[in-house]
């Protein structure tokens, strides 16, 4: 438990937690729900001793190590840490035992992070599990926030917030605000919406007999999180978002490692909607999310990297500002979600290199759908944080 400064109270005082379940309960009860929270403080309770984290590893002697340190330093520790060493060569497995973990090595590599996490399934005996990514740490009561969004028996998985660990490069710098954009906006209203659009898959907690039930993370698609998180909903599943569950991942700083994971994001994003659509049509708003999030997949990086900047060349300069036109609709929520961190002139000296990532997700985008549209799918799973 970490200490407090005067005045300050402990991660694990029940005034500061009830304060911070009142505050990211996402209007799904009323703040005179006393036997609510009784059931939420009740489900921190037992939620982490019915809970096995399962962390996927491939060569990340480097990084796995925090991660485990994340787990097992929480408020609330989980029951069981299961690292799965798949088949590394640096020495994943030494590192993972040393910190006392369980360790598990398929008899060859499984060939993908969703083939890692369903290997380990079959060992998990608790009520629920957790995913977590080998270069991924938890905020200390990550566990314990997360918790609460099993209190309601129709909920099947749940995901936290995600900010990059590291702030530096151009593309490190350009997730920041993404990631800002995204999860203190978008992620947001889906969730009110009892539809959010994906679970991450650096740091999301299911139930154990509906993911076994499903077959554990299928790799059928580059996306396996987006995959579960859809089959959930095509069985009537909710999933919920729980901003006060933070992670810290390590996201690609330089673009070697950016365009392996843009990669696989944008075919897998393409897959699941080949795979999903007829599920999705008898979904209102997962099918409108889905439906613009497809037309803009499809159409933005066309517009984006051929239509505007040949009409700025051959037509008018000013077109030029098509491609930043909707910065303010970016800017406003991520200075917003900065400002609540401290975070503000981070926010305003990465803003410039968020329209550089976007760029490059159009392209990765464009290229995803051209190729799969003419057959040729991308089924290779490259690591790339």
């Amino acid at each position: 438990m970490t200490e407090s400064g005067p005045g300050e109270a402990s991660p694990g005082d029940p005034v500061a937690r009830a304060a911070r379940l009142d505050k990211y309960r996402g209007g799904h009860r009323k703040r005179d729900a006393p036997v609510a929270r009784t059931a939420e403080f009740a489900m921190t309770e037992r939620f982490a001793d019915e809970l096995t984290v399962i962390i996927p590893a491939y060569n990340e002697a480097e990084s796995v190590a925090d991660t485990v340190k994340s787990l097992v330093n929480q408020t609330r520790p989980p029951a069981r840490v299961l690292v799965v060493d798949d088949c590394s060569t640096d020495g994943t497995g030494q590192v993972a035992a040393a910190l006392g973990v369980e360790v598990l090595r398929p008899p060859a590599n499984t060939g993908s992070k969703a083939g890692a996490q369903t290997f380990a399934l079959r060992a998990v005996t608790t009520r629920y599990v957790m995913a977590i990514d080998a270069d991924t740490i938890l905020a200390p009561d990550a566990i314990g926030e997360l918790s609460v969004a099993f209190v309601d028996p129709n909920v099947a998985a749940a995901c936290g917030l995600v900010l990059p660990r590291y702030v530096g490069t151009v593309w490190e710098r350009g997730r920041y605000v993404e990631y800002l954009y995204s999860f203190t906006f978008h992620k947001q209203v889906q969730d009110a919406y009892g539809r959010p659009l994906i679970a991450s898959g650096c740091f999301s907690a299911y139930r154990t007999a509906v993911l076994c039930g499903l077959g554990g993370w299928s790799s059928r698609t580059l996306a396996e999180d987006m995959d579960l998180t859809w089959s959930l909903y095509e069985r009537n599943w909710r999933v919920r978002f729980i901003p006060s569950a933070l992670c810290y991942p390590i996201e690609p700083h330089t673009w070697e490692f950016l365009a392996k994971q843009l990669r696989r994001w944008s075919h897998g994003f393409v897959q699941n909607i080949h795979l999903h659509w007829r599920g999705l049509l008898g979904m209102p708003y997962l099918r409108s999310t889905v439906a613009i999030a497809g037309f803009d997949a499809a159409f933005a990086p066309v517009i984006t990297l051929f239509v505007l900047p040949l009409l700025a060349i051959f037509v008018n300069a000013w077109f030029a500002l098509g491609l930043v036109v909707d910065f303010p609709v970016v800017a406003i929520p991520v200075l917003v979600g900065a400002w609540h961190r401290a975070e503000t002139g981070r926010a305003i000296t990465s803003l410039p290199c968020y329209f550089a990532l976007r760029l490059a997700n159009c392209w990765f985008m464009f290229r995803a759908v051209v190729d799969e549209l003419r057959g040729r799918r991308f089924a290779t799973y490259e690591k790339g944080h």
